[in-house]
């Protein structure tokens, strides 16, 4: 393999976390007086940081109009509300253990680079038993900037100690694909995630592979 190091979007990639994701968003706008959204629309809001989720949560009611306050109180109530579930409906992807594993065997070095904040990253990574597996764990509020800036899988290939060149990135969404383009990273894109809505076929990748085994044996080939 030429690859050194293997760098993994969290959400959409490793994890199915729409079911707490949504359970949150929809406990978080009944509190604040508003209908239940479909879990369907709620996934094409995923991607792009809770603040993000949030935001556009609240859109079908409040639309441009939301203010600064009514967010704020939305994050503290998802957030509340998030804690409480995290994990609990959560799947780990099939093809997941067995490529981390291989990639273990290899002694091919390992992270997880996730929009996601700390506080919830880890304790879902510790629940999922998909911990053990990662060197090092960059999450949406590590780096000054979020995916899809480049910064998070930088400060992943720093704290790997690999160079951009000698890793691979395997995500879900343009956000993945952005970011590893701009920061010089091979990126594969796995076609069952939350690109927001949107074919991964269209996306600025080098390959689209089935699961993360299936991203293993491209690297492999590669």
């Amino acid at each position: 393999m030429n690859y050194d190091a293997a760098l993994f979007d969290l959400d959409g990639t490793l994890l199915n976390t729409i079911p707490d994701l949504a359970d949150a968003t929809n406990a978080m706008r009944v509190q604040m007086n508003m209908a239940p959204l479909s879990v369907d629309l709620i996934a094409t809001y995923v991607g792009k940081g809770t603040e993000n989720l949030v935001a556009r949560a609240l859109a079908p009611d409040l639309g441009a109009s939301a203010t600064d306050e009514q967010i704020r109180t939305g994050l503290d109530i998802f957030y509340r509300c998030y804690h409480l579930i995290n994990g609990d409906k959560t799947a780990v992807y099939a093809g997941v253990v067995e490529g981390l594993s291989e990639l273990r065997e290899m002694r091919v070095k390992m992270a997880v680079v996730t929009n996601k904040p700390t506080e919830f990253t880890l304790p879902l990574l510790q629940r999922s038993g998909l911990a053990h597996y990662f060197d090092a764990v960059v999450c949406g509020d590590t780096c000054a900037r979020k995916k899809p800036d480049p910064l998070p899988y930088l400060h992943g290939c720093e704290l790997l100690d690999v160079q951009p060149a000698r890793a691979f990135v395997v995500g879900d969404s343009m956000n993945d694909a952005q970011a590893a383009r701009a920061a010089g990273i091979t990126v594969l894109a796995v076609p069952y995630g939350y690109n927001e809505g949107h074919s991964v076929h269209n996306l600025p990748v080098d390959g689209i592979v089935p699961s993360i085994a299936d991203a293993v044996q491209w690297a492999k080939a590669h």
